[in-house]
């Protein structure tokens, strides 16, 4: 007994003393969602998302359907000085039927500032707060959430962190057509997503299309509305929205996008539109990557890449986030699969804790613009400072501890000559 604790005593300490790599956690199940009576005209599955300047959109369901589509708010608890009316759908899949989905706007709000609100004239009062007017402004971002352990602590994560926006690119529920998980999904992410605006994409897994039957999209599109049609877009699958000096463009990777499509012609439109001097930050958000250095989904954003990657370039844009592959890396600068000063950082995040699991294998050798890599479940913050530098870090899952595990500041091309040779082209 006494060698073998030795010999215990000792590995550890030549692990520890070598420094070896990073052991991950195993992975964790599917939450459970014990049924609870809910009234029928109290709000459930609340969430809230930035609806063009000063604006926020409310959304919740009610099982009753007589339930009203009115949201009152004010700056104090339990004292509502305003009142708006908003719109309400529902959708049928199958045997499945959806409560009433409502969706009301309020505003104008004050920048950086709390309000207390009520669904429906029923049921607990909520509260969030808007983003500032001004930098600093802080994002936080993962994507492929699920409904695991892990999401879990993903999420509690996200909660410690001061951000203002979170930005989801792509794979919510992961409901894959058993409707009943995006309720279970929209129980789960209530108590952050009623806090913060939650701005989302649509991924792989919200897609639910069945040909002839069903058209793709339908509970995404019914569920969370997005400000596409505040955003000049003709579709809830891409638009865009500003907060403070950001400029934030949400594309689909999972709708046309080639030269001849309306995404590309918005965005072509979209991006003419910004104002380095207004927004000097440009951000771009869509689920597959188009840099990627896993064998996991290798090359599948090839064709949306040389679609609309020199819109980008030409645009100035400074950060791309994706998710899709279940693993962190972050490039350099980049453009036409080469390093580029003038190109954006690339930054794939799809590793908010989904059931699927890591995407363990890397190509090697490790690509040029390729700067770390790490298949870990966590999520990132981008603190944007002020009109030229932003901090990331990324935070890895350790346990339950978020530990940061990659981390750059970030200059704005703002001011670059990137832009400047551009202007005069």
């Amino acid at each position: 007994m006494e060698m073998q604790s030795m010999i215990v005593v000792l590995t550890v300490l030549l692990v520890v003393g070598t420094g070896a790599d990073y052991v991950r956690p195993l992975p964790r199940k599917t939450l459970h969602f014990p049924w609870s009576p809910k009234h029928s005209s109290h709000p459930q599955q609340v969430h809230i998302s930035l609806a063009g300047d000063k604006h926020m959109r409310i959304t919740w369901i009610t099982i009753d359907k007589s339930s009203p589509s009115f949201v009152e708010y004010g700056t104090s608890p339990q004292s509502y000085n305003f009142i708006a009316e908003g719109e309400s759908t529902s959708y049928s899949y199958f045997l499945y039927k959806s409560g009433k989905i409502h969706h009301t706007v309020i505003g104008p709000l004050e920048d950086d500032t709390v309000y207390f609100y009520r669904c429906g004239g029923n049921g607990p009062e909520f509260q969030f707060k808007t983003p500032p007017s001004q930098f600093p402004v802080t994002f936080a971002v993962a994507g492929d959430l699920g409904q695991t352990g892990w999401t879990k602590s993903t999420i509690d994560h996200i909660e410690q962190c001061k951000y203002d926006v979170y930005v989801l690119p792509g794979d919510l529920s992961y409901a894959d057509y058993m409707q009943r998980k995006w309720d279970t999904f929209g129980e789960l992410v209530q108590p952050l997503a009623s806090t913060r605006p939650w701005m989302v994409t649509q991924g792989n897994h919200e897609k639910e299309e069945i040909p002839i039957l069903k058209d793709g999209f339908v509970s995404y599109n019914s569920r969370w509305k997005m400000p596409f049609e505040e955003s000049g877009s003709s579709s809830n699958l891409y638009y865009s929205f500003e907060v403070a000096g950001v400029h934030v463009v949400m594309l689909g990777s999972y709708t046309d996008y080639d030269e001849y499509s309306d995404q590309y012609s918005w965005l072509k439109a979209d991006l003419s539109k910004v104002d380095r001097e207004r927004t000097p930050w440009l951000v771009v958000v869509f689920h597959v990557p188009w840099y990627n250095s896993n064998y996991a989904h290798q090359g599948e954003g090839d064709d949306m890449t040389a679609s609309m990657e020199p819109l980008l370039y030409a645009a100035g844009v400074d950060v791309v986030f994706a998710g899709h592959v279940h693993a962190y890396e972050r490039s350099g600068r980049v453009y036409n699969g080469k390093t580029d000063t003038c190109g954006p950082i690339h930054i794939t995040i799809g590793d908010g804790g989904n059931r699927e699991g890591l995407a363990h294998e890397y190509l090697e050798p490790q690509p040029e613009w390729s700067i770390f890599r790490e298949a870990s479940f966590g999520h990132g913050e981008l603190r944007i400072v002020n009109s030229t530098h932003a901090f990331w870090s990324w935070h890895r899952n350790d346990d339950d501890e978020p530990i940061r595990s990659d981390q750059v500041w970030i200059t704005s091309l703002v001011g670059s000559r990137c832009l400047a040779e551009r202007s005069h082209e």
